[in-house]
């Protein structure tokens, strides 16, 4: 295994880092390990300090930041600028929030005297982040966690090494104590070893579902604490609306973002029977018009995939959706690591893709007759992470809402996560909670202390 930028634009290895040995490996829980112990014991306000700190450096190294995750996976200049931004903003939630997150839960008890669930830190924790999102995983993983009182060890993606450095660089600058924070390059047996380490406490994985399968796997072995943040096949239901025009540039915006990248991205475009031809015409064409082009411009709005490997990959399954009997409306073709803006209809159950992730720019279009039969539609995957509902009828939007097996539903609304919101999903999705302040009940000894 090697870390290396790879320039997804280009196809050039620009910087390449070596992987640690088994020798710095312990160096670095060792460290991690002895700062727990002092960091636990430190004064909440500091530690928030501390982390308002981090979310400024963000802000302050934005330009450069920005450059880097560019390089390292293709994502257009402007989304780049608004994944720190939106870093920055999460680390700062949780340097606000310090009190709430850390305060004592007191109860209500039958006998006489007191009781209270005090939050109190796990330990070393050991965070496996994807390429997608460089800076914002790590961000809703690290932010709350060291607030709370733990140290993290942070193995980011191989093809995001420049970055996972600049991360570590802002947590040491920012005045952090050694150890607390602390970025390595492991093989994927290495960071197996980590999760087996008695000084580790927990895990957090954000990833493919078969990263997390195997994750979980060595976890549940070493009875560790493990939370997953896993792939979804996101529904975008539209039943009726007022405005076909801005629901279809909703469903292009949210489904190409991050070049169509983003795990809660919708997927799965679930049309009603009465406006679907027009969906699909207007869908077609707004997709196919996005811009394609160097990262680097200020006016692309799609760049290449993350790798030659994940255009190839999604090349695969469109042309075998194609040859199982799918048809191809628009795209479908691959230059480099670049890929067209796709959509398919004509999916049927019978077909691989109807199970997949489709994890860039191509989307399918189904077509519905009624709620239930969209309900159904919308349920039948074995993801369960985001899910959208367009309708112009707000108690078939909460009925809707309730009837969808998701952790999230957004009604009349994309790209509308945020700091304070919760994020996370059920079924081969996922197990656990980022953001807001579910998260901070995550990696934590809710710890009882009665007094008689």
């Amino acid at each position: 295994m090697s870390y290396a930028v790879v320039n997804p634009a280009t196809g050039e290895t620009e910087a390449t880092y070596p992987t640690l040995t088994d020798a710095e490996v312990e160096s670095a829980l060792a460290t991690a390990h002895a700062a727990y112990g002092a960091w636990r014991e430190t004064d909440v306000a500091e530690r928030a300090r501390l982390i308002r700190r981090v979310a400024e450096l963000h802000r302050e190294r934005r330009d450069e930041l920005s450059a880097i995750i560019v390089r390292e996976m293709g994502k257009p200049l402007a989304a780049a600028e608004g994944e720190v931004d939106f870093a920055a903003d999460i680390t700062e939630f949780y340097a606000d929030n310090a009190e709430a997150i850390t305060k004592d839960q007191p109860l209500d008890i039958l006998g006489e005297g007191t009781a209270v669930v005090r939050k109190a830190p796990l330990g070393v924790l050991l965070g496996i982040m994807p390429w997608n999102f460089p800076y914002y995983q790590v961000a809703r993983f690290a932010a709350p966690n060291i607030v709370l009182g733990n140290t993290i060890v942070l193995k980011h993606a191989e093809q995001c090494p420049e970055s996972a450095a600049a991360i570590a660089r802002i947590y040491a600058d920012a005045g952090l104590p050694e150890g607390v924070y602390t970025n390595v390059y492991v093989s994927h047996e290495q960071a197996a070893g980590i999760i087996a380490d008695p000084r580790v406490q927990g895990v957090s994985v954000t990833g493919s579902e078969r990263a997390g399968a195997a994750v979980a796997e060595v976890a549940g072995r070493n009875l560790k604490k493990v939370a997953l943040e896993l792939g979804g096949s996101d529904p975008f239901i539209v039943l009726s609306t007022d405005d076909l025009d801005a629901t279809v540039d909703a469903a292009v915006e949210a489904r190409m973002d991050n070049n169509g990248q983003s795990c809660n991205a919708p997927k799965r475009f679930i049309i009603a029977d009465d406006i679907y031809d027009a969906f699909v015409e207007k869908f077609t064409a707004a997709m196919t018009g996005t811009k394609m082009g160097d990262p680097f411009a200020e006016d692309t709005l799609l760049g290449p995939l993350s790798s030659l490997k994940a255009a190839e990959g999604l090349q695969a399954q469109i042309d075998n959706a194609v040859a199982q009997g799918a048809t191809l409306v628009a795209g479908g073709t691959r230059d480099g690591a670049y890929y067209t803006p796709t959509v398919l209809t004509g999916v049927t159950k019978d077909m691989d893709v109807y199970g997949q992730e489709l994890f860039g720019p191509a989307g399918v279009v189904y077509r519905v007759s009624s709620e239930d039969e969209a309900v159904a539609l919308a349920n039948d995957t074995t993801y369960g992470l985001g899910s959208y509902v367009y309708t112009t009828d707000p108690e078939q939007a909460e009925r809707v809402a309730n009837r969808i097996d998701a952790g999230m539903v957004y009604v009349n609304c994309v790209l509308a996560d945020s700091p304070e919101l919760p994020f996370g999903g059920v079924k081969r999705s996922g197990t656990s909670r980022e953001m807001g302040l579910l998260a901070a009940d995550e990696f934590v000894n809710k710890k009882l202390i009665r007094i008689a």
